[in-house]
């Protein structure tokens, strides 16, 4: 295969500038992959997906009655980012998650954002993710977002937009730091010439950021790994990270509220938990205080937190800045809380709650996309281009039932790198998911999570519809 035929369209393609004519960062890896012999790169993608199939890298898909697990696609073409275009993105990514704990802070404190009329009063009231047992809680540090997962998109002209937020329990960072493994392995010389960042150190820094949590006077304080179990869709990831840290992999049931603290069932006895990475919604977390119906959680848990016995990370109640609706102020909260412009824009966003927006929405179903508040995966939305009529007027009557629940988004032109399809090269959707540590500073991991649409001309590119994922290579300066 050669990108002699490759036709990059009338989109911004992350690879090349026109036919034939590579950016300047990705010459050397177009260079290389028209050097191959023939049929020799499907081989390396099938060595690679073989590889990760091996490695375990494999999701659920909840009401998938074919089977629990499935392998998440994989294609060998990267993505690249330069250097001068990741330090834009690293210092928009920073500034973004800085003004998100600020605001989660304050609305679960003071709320001045919302008595300085920022925000409507009744949309903080109204989210989902708002939590009223959360409010006047002091996490350490008066940090609530430790890991967050922003999704980012690029549009025609090149111009990068964030696509939403992910706060409650972003996932994905297992398939970056295993797809890098596989790379380097299918293109080892390409990364003895090309200035790549590593990003094998996630763990590293991961756990750093957990034990930052953990109060000072301890000397070695535990960490755990608290997942939901075998049957969640990203079991993989948790049992990755846990083992990579070198911590326990807990559940619930693994776990007791005794004598005023968490304490973990060993074989030798109790013993204290000092920080927790959930991996459980907050619904789910204490049968106590929140779902009386969770078989996942620990009951007694939020007491424990609200003293201060142990951390929990992400902060309980942070999942109010998921909320898609809540997600349309972050430029506000940006101005509100440090005094500047947003560095990354938003996607252009339409509030259904506001009834001359709603009417807009309503008119132009088949030009925009709708989002459900509240869902994510790829659910709860209509991609109205490519939605019937019957579907678009399902959706206009789901709006019109409850319009604080969903927003609109003009249906943008993302960015597309090739990718193999069959025999030849497709230029397929992407988006990015860079992942961003909270601890003594703002971490951004150089890289992240690249989703391609592997459906040709899809919009959708979540694995629980069909999505599969490339390597992101980002270049030193």
């Amino acid at each position: 295969m050669r990108f002699d035929t490759y036709e990059p369209g009338d989109f911004y393609d992350e690879l090349f500038i026109a036919k034939e004519q590579p950016r300047s960062e990705a010459t050397l890896l177009i260079e290389r992959i028209n050097s191959l012999p023939p049929k020799e790169l499907q081989r390396r993608q099938q060595v690679a997906q073989k590889a990760l199939f091996k490695l375990g890298a494999t999701f659920n898909v909840y009401g998938d009655n074919r089977g629990t697990e499935r392998i998440f696609p994989f294609d060998v073409i990267p993505r690249i980012v330069s250097a001068e275009e990741w330090e834009v993105l690293e210092k928009g990514l920073k500034q973004r998650i800085y003004a998100l704990n600020c605001f989660i802070a304050d609305i679960y404190d003071a709320q001045k954002i919302i008595k300085d009329g920022v925000i409507p009063a009744e949309l903080i009231a109204s989210a989902k993710g708002f939590l009223q047992p959360c409010i006047g809680l002091k996490p350490p540090g008066g940090i609530w977002c430790h890991i967050t997962g922003t999704d980012l998109v690029r549009e025609k002209d090149g111009q990068w937009y964030v696509l939403e937020d992910n706060l409650r329990c972003p996932s994905g960072i297992s398939y970056v730091l295993e797809n890098r493994r596989v790379m380097k392995s299918s293109f080892p010389k390409l990364f003895e010439t090309m200035a790549i960042r590593p990003v094998d150190d996630y763990p590293s820094h991961l756990l750093d950021t957990l034990l930052n949590l953990a109060p000072t006077n301890l000397t070695d304080p535990t960490v755990v790994v608290l997942t939901p179990g075998i049957y969640n869709s990203a079991y993989f990831e948790h049992s990755f990270l846990a083992q990579q840290m070198g911590v326990e992999l807990v559940e619930g049931r693994d776990l007791v509220v005794a004598d005023g603290y968490l304490q973990m069932r060993t074989t030798k006895g109790l013993q204290r938990v000092d920080a927790i990475y959930r991996r459980i919604d907050d619904d789910f977390i204490d049968p106590q205080v929140f779902r009386s119906d969770s078989m996942l959680g620990v009951p007694g848990l939020t007491e424990v937190y609200r003293n201060r016995r142990v951390a929990i990370a992400n902060a309980l109640g942070t999942g109010v800045a998921d909320d898609k609706v809540i997600y349309a102020y972050v430029p506000q909260m940006i101005r509100y809380y440090l005094g500047e412009d947003a560095i990354l824009q938003n996607v252009p966003t339409y509030l259904c709650w506001e009834e001359k927006q709603l009417n807009y929405v309503l008119a132009n179903l088949d030009k925009l996309v709708v989002k459900c508040a509240n869902e994510s995966g790829g659910y709860g939305m209509l991609v109205g281009p490519h939605a019937t009529p019957e579907k678009r007027q399902e959706f206009a009557q789901l709006i019109q039932a409850n319009p604080r629940n969903y927003i609109a988004q003009p249906t943008l032109c993302l960015s597309r790198v090739p990718t193999i399809l069959d025999d030849s090269f497709e230029g397929c959707h992407v988006d990015l998911r860079p992942y961003i540590l909270y601890g003594k500073d703002i971490y951004v991991h150089p890289g992240g999570l690249t989703r391609v649409a592997l459906k040709k001309g899809s919009l959708v590119v979540n694995s629980s519809q069909g999505g599969g994922s490339k390597d992101t290579w980002v270049l030193a300066s």
